[in-house]
C-alpha cells in the first residue's frame, strides 16, 4: 500500500515522469488488515483485498513477482534477484516488515502459520476447518484477531503468549485485563506468562504435521493448526552494504528522505510506511516506526509531496521538507463482536484511566504521557472518540492536559 499510495500522491502532485513499481509477491497491492478479520472469515482472494487504481499509464511500469536484492545509492541503482540491474532518480523504501517465527524445531511443519500476505491467509483458512484445536502463539492485536475468526468459524482455540495479559503493550494491564475476560467468556482458553519449548510433530505423507506443543510449563497443548503471531522485522536486509540507519528500518528524517548511519541524508532515497522509522514532532523529536494502518498512507502522501516538487525542479521543494510533518497514528481492531478504535500513539504512555464508559461495556481509554494524553482507545462510542481526535489535530503538539479531557 506504501508504494502504491506513493506513485498516486506522485502523480497527484503533477510529477507526470517514468515510475517503476517493484514488488516481491505477484499481485498488485491490497489491503492488509482484513486478512486477519472479515476476509479470513470468509473466502480469501485477491479481489476480497485489492485496491483499485488508476496507475495504468505507459510511464507506470509494473515489475511484480521480483524481489530486489541490493542497492546503491552513490550509482543510484537498485539490483533485483534476477541479476537486473534498475536505475533510479529516485528511490522509495516501500518493503515493510515480514513474520517473525518460533526459534524452536518444527516450525515450518504442515498446520503452522504466520500471517502477513494473501498466500499467508489463504493458506491459514484451508485449515480453518470447524473442529480444528487451533493455538495461535502471540496475543497481539494480529492474534487476537485471528482467534476471533477461528473461534467463529468453529475452531477450538487456545493463546499462548509471554505477556501478562492480552495486548498489554499498547492498552495497559486494566483494559486489557478486561478484554481478556470477554474473550474468555466467549471460549478462547489463554496461556499466558508461558512460551513454547517444543512443537510436537508426527511423520505425514510426505512431510512432518504439527500435532502439540509443549509449553515451558512444562504443559502440551494438542494443536493441529499453529499460528505465530510473535512481531516482525523490517525487510532492510538488501539494503545492508548502502550504508544508510536501518538499526531499526530505515531511519528518515521528517520529510522522509533517509538517513546513513552518520546521520546525514542520503540524496534522493526516501522511506514509507511500517519500515520507516521518522521523528514526528506531535509527540517528541524520538523516531520510531509506527505500524498503524494509516501511516504507509501518511508518508506516502508526504513523500509525493515532497519527491514531485524535487523530481519536477520546482522552487516549492525547500518549504516542502520544511513543513513539519505530524501523523496522528491510528488503528482499528475487530475481535469477538468488539470494534476497538485507537487514535494518537498509545505506546508513549506511562499510565492509562478510564475517560468514559463502563469498563464492562462500551467504554473510552485515555494513554497518559505524564499529565499529557497521548492516546485514546475505545470500544463504541464513535462520536466520543472523533472528538479526542479532532482534539488531538487542533494542537501541536497533540494531546490534552489532564485539565482540557472533554466533558
Amino acid at each position: 500500500m506504501g508504494g502504491l499510495r506513493t506513485a498516486e500522491a506522485l502523480r497527484r502532485n503533477g510529477y507526470e515522469g517514468p515510475i517503476e513499481i517493484i514488488g516481491a509477491e505477484i499481485y498488485e497491492p491490497y489491503n492488509r488488515p482484513p486478512l486477519s478479520k472479515e476476509v479470513l472469515a470468509s473466502t480469501v482472494s485477491h479481489s476480497a483485498v485489492n485496491f483499485t487504481h488508476n496507475l495504468l499509464d505507459a510511464n507506470t511500469q509494473w515489475t511484480l513477482g521480483t524481489k530486489v536484492v541490493t542497492a546503491d545509492p552513490v550509482r543510484h541503482t537498485v539490483t533485483d534477484e534476477f541479476g537486473v540491474e534498475h536505475k533510479y532518480a529516485a528511490l522509495v523504501i516501500a518493503t515493510g516488515l515480514r513474520p517473525r517465527r518460533l526459534t524452536v524445531d518444527g516450525n515450518n511443519a504442515l498446520g503452522t502459520h504466520v500471517l502477513r500476505t494473501l498466500d499467508d491467509a489463504m493458506a491459514l483458512r484451508k485449515d480453518l476447518v470447524p473442529g480444528a484445536e487451533v493455538v495461535i502463539v502471540g496475543a497481539g492485536f494480529i492474534g487476537c484477531e485471528v482467534a476471533s475468526t477461528a473461534l467463529a468459524l468453529g475452531c477450538k482455540v487456545a493463546v499462548v503468549a509471554a505477556d501478562a495479559y492480552p495486548m498489554i503493550r499498547p492498552l495497559g494491564e486494566k483494559f486489557a485485563a478486561e478484554l481478556q475476560r470477554r474473550h474468555e467468556a466467549v471460549g478462547v482458553t489463554y496461556f499466558l506468562n508461558n512460551g513454547i519449548s517444543e512443537i510436537v510433530t508426527s511423520e505425514g505423507e510426505s512431510e512432518l504435521r504439527v500435532t502439540g506443543l509443549k509449553l515451558n510449563n512444562g504443559q502440551t497443548l494438542d494443536c493441529q493448526v499453529l499460528v505465530q503471531a510473535i512481531g516482525s522485522y523490517p525487510n532492510t536486509e538488501w539494503l545492508a552494504e548502502s550504508d544508510l540507519d536501518i538499526s531499526d528500518g530505515v531511519l528518515t528524517d521528517n520529510a522522509m528522505l533517509a538517513l546513513n548511519t552518520m546521520g546525514e541524508v542520503v540524496p534522493d532515497v526516501y522511506a514509507v510506511g511500517d519500515v520507516a522509522r521518522f521523528p514526528n514532532p506531535r509527540f517528541n523529536a524520538v523516531p520510531r516506526r509506527i505500524e498503524h494502518w494509516n501511516i504507509p498512507i501518511e508518508t506516502a502522501k508526504r513523500v509525493g509531496q515532497v519527491l514531485a516538487a524535487q523530481l519536477s525542479h520546482q522552487q516549492t521543494f525547500d518549504e516542502r521538507v520544511a513543513q513539519q510533518f505530524t501523523p496522528l497514528p491510528s488503528f482499528w481492531s475487530d475481535q469477538f463482536g468488539m470494534n476497538l478504535l485507537a487514535f494518537g500513539d498509545l505506546g508513549l504512555a506511562n499510565r492509562s484511566q478510564l475517560l468514559d464508559g463502563e469498563v464492562t461495556g462500551d467504554c473510552i481509554w485515555g494513554y497518559f504521557k505524564d499529565d499529557v494524553l497521548v492516546g485514546v482507545c475505545g470500544i463504541g462510542m464513535r462520536g466520543a472518540l472523533q472528538s479526542y481526535r479532532k482534539g488531538f489535530l487542533s494542537e501541536l503538539p497533540a494531546g490534552l492536559t489532564s485539565g482540557q479531557i472533554p466533558s
